[in-house]
């Protein structure tokens, strides 16, 4: 299945980029891999790098550079998740410096979006819940300040996130 009709193919994505990045960190399994597939297609439509406009949000993720360097200031160090900080420096080059990286290491961005997701308190919704996902995207990664809504449309890209 196609994301957006870019030519990126959703299910190669999950099987080559999003299990294995959450699996290096601990925090994979189907719920999760449909969920970063999911916000992937409701963030950049897997197409964009760099948000629309010229940023602030990067990646296929569209994390905001001050959203990664509040994970690595103030949650990592709380958590003491070394295994985590381990598997995420092994992840990240050296060039481009810190969330720089999220454009083109979708690895790495992957694994800091799911961060995001970790360290709120909600739990993941069931791997076949479509709509249970794309509310859990808007409260917490897309916020109350996002553009996006956890509307049909939305619904429908989470929808298709799990069926890739």
């Amino acid at each position: 299945m196609n994301a957006g009709g870019t030519g990126l193919d959703l299910s190669d994505l999950k099987v080559r980029v999003i299990a294995p990045a959450l699996a290096r960190i601990g925090m994979g399994g189907p719920a999760a891999v449909n969920l970063l597939a999911g916000t992937a297609l409701a963030e950049s439509g897997c197409r964009r790098l760099v948000q629309d406009g010229g940023g602030p949000a990067l990646g296929l993720w569209q994390m905001e550079p001050f959203t990664h360097d509040d994970i690595w200031s103030t949650f990592l160090p709380a958590s003491r998740m070394n295994g985590v900080v381990t598997a995420l420096l092994s992840m990240r080059g050296n060039w481009p410096p810190a969330s720089g990286q999220m454009t083109g290491n979708a690895f790495y961005a992957c694994a800091m979006a799911r961060l995001k997701y970790y360290r709120a308190p909600d739990p993941l919704p069931a791997a076949d819940d479509a709509a249970g996902m794309c509310g859990l995207w808007k409260r917490i990664y897309n916020t109350s300040l996002g553009a996006g809504a956890a509307d049909s449309t939305h619904v429908a890209l989470f929808r298709q996130a799990i069926e890739a």
